[in-house]
């Protein structure tokens, strides 16, 4: 049956909110649809960098529309996004490089499945994007695998390997595939076909032959 999966893989950063919402649709759907999810963190500096993109938090006007909109779309996608106090300090000056080395370090080790991966991920998006606490310190990066499930030997383990070339490398290698995040690659007859942003889902679901029953696929199932 597995031939019969369509593989999508999902390109996110945790300093991207927009990736957390197509981040938690996808884990929802992948129990729904007919799909393997394959998850893929990467890192957006090293895109803006590359790309020449300004990022919307610069641009003022652009920037509050972004506030508003990310809580109209939290409820929406029922997930507990609250901006951090200083969105342009947590976003930009601090970044997510460490963190997302850290993420790829937990995909590295994890064998047979990406529950550590998808856990570890979501708690750190918790801390930047909900909690307002730091992502680029050891202690909070060892306090999100925790709460993750993690082992300490674990946590000491992934840590040692996040700073190591090998990571850095697939790191980078990961971002180089994409353009911006969430950015969604839908296996279909062999062709990649790219959706970028948190509001494709209706359109991806079209294109591969699924049904898209909303951001709350469990609720409107049941309502059925």
């Amino acid at each position: 049956l597995s031939g019969l999966l369509k593989v999508i893989e999902l390109f996110y950063d945790v300093v991207s909110p927009y990736s957390w919402l197509g981040f938690e649709i996808m884990c929802r759907y992948r129990n729904v649809w007919n799909i393997e999810l394959k998850l893929r963190p990467a890192f957006l500096g090293g895109i803006m960098q590359g790309s020449g993109n300004k990022p919307p938090g610069l641009v003022p006007n652009k920037f509050m529309y972004m506030t508003k909109d990310l809580n109209r779309l939290a409820q929406y996608f029922d997930v507990p996004l609250q901006p951090p106090s200083d969105p342009f300090e947590a976003m930009f000056k601090k970044g997510s490089l460490s963190a997302m080395r850290f993420v790829a370090a937990v995909q590295e080790r994890e064998k047979g499945g990406d529950k550590q991966v998808e856990q570890v991920s979501r708690e750190l998006w918790r801390r930047i994007w909900s909690e307002d606490k730091d992502i680029t310190e050891p202690a909070s990066l060892s306090e999100a695998a925790k709460k993750a499930g993690l082992s300490d030997g674990e946590i000491k383990e992934v840590l040692q390997m996040s700073t190591s070339k090998e990571i850095k490398d697939k790191l980078k290698s990961t971002t180089q595939d994409a353009f911006g995040f969430p950015l969604v690659v839908c296996h279909v007859d062999g062709k990649p076909e790219m959706f970028f942003g948190s509001d494709r889902f209706e359109l991806m679901a079209h294109c591969i032959g699924e049904k898209w029953l909303g951001p709350q696929p469990g609720k409107s199932a049941a309502k059925l």
